[in-house]
């Protein structure tokens, strides 16, 4: 089966691909916590730098969000994904998983200012960015996996649940949840990521996963297209 949206749409266990993603995940969340725990001023004495961290604080709060993007993961590539993963798809989204949470660490952390940011409001709210946009995420793609399950429902459309409310919540959910953690990251620069990501799905993942979708389930896909908001509920 060919590519839709930059993945293999076929359905295949690859187990040794996603415990290399997995493995690859773990270092990049390790890293992170070596960093924050004296490894970015060590790498300044190794380079000859004077590195500090002034808001470790901050980068507490980010590495927790690190560890539940992790168990997230880990609950996506061994219980809920059903497709084939690529050993490309593998690199090239580990590499891009260890950008942004040691980038977000780092910046958030304050490696690149002098003084620590309080926590305000607006942090308050980017918390519940990350939990609303993890929930939304897991719990409609767990709904999906539980109703997929029924053999009654084999060749049929899921629309029910949270995917009632918007055809790609899940994909809504990660960008609701990426924006929390780039606001929690108290940066410009970081909110480029979740910029970037909802760009991505609206212009190139959702329209290559619905001509998959209207392909495979015909006149079903299109009247649950028709009465449904394609990627934020309520709004578009």
């Amino acid at each position: 089966m060919a590519p839709s949206g930059g993945v293999n749409r076929q359905h295949a266990g690859s187990r040794p691909e996603k415990i290399v993603f997995a493995g690859l995940h773990v270092a990049s969340v390790v890293l992170c916590g070596w960093l924050l725990f004296g490894g970015w001023q060590r790498l300044g004495t190794w380079f000859g730098f004077d590195l500090a961290l002034a808001d470790v604080p901050r980068g507490l709060v980010l590495l927790g969000c690190a560890l539940l993007y992790f168990g997230r993961h880990l609950l996506t590539l061994f219980v809920l994904l059903a497709r084939k993963v690529a050993f490309s798809e593998v690199i090239g989204l580990s590499v891009f998983l260890a950008v942004f949470e040691v980038g977000f660490l780092l910046l958030g952390a304050g490696a690149f200012r002098q003084e620590a940011v309080p926590f305000g409001m607006l942090d308050g709210v980017a918390v519940v960015f990350v939990l609303t946009g993890s929930f939304l995420n897991s719990w409609s793609e767990l709904q999906r996996k539980w109703w997929k399950r029924d053999p009654a429902h084999r060749g049929h459309c899921y629309t029910g649940g949270l995917f009632a409310w918007s055809m790609h919540v899940n994909y809504f959910g990660d960008t609701v949840l990426f924006t929390g953690w780039a606001l929690l990251a108290h940066s410009l620069v970081a909110l480029a990521v979740p910029a970037f990501m909802a760009a991505s799905f609206v212009f190139f993942h959702i329209p290559a996963l619905d001509a998959y979708l209207a392909g495979r389930y015909g006149a079903e896909f299109e009247a649950y297209a028709a009465r449904t908001r394609k990627f934020v509920p309520f709004v578009y």
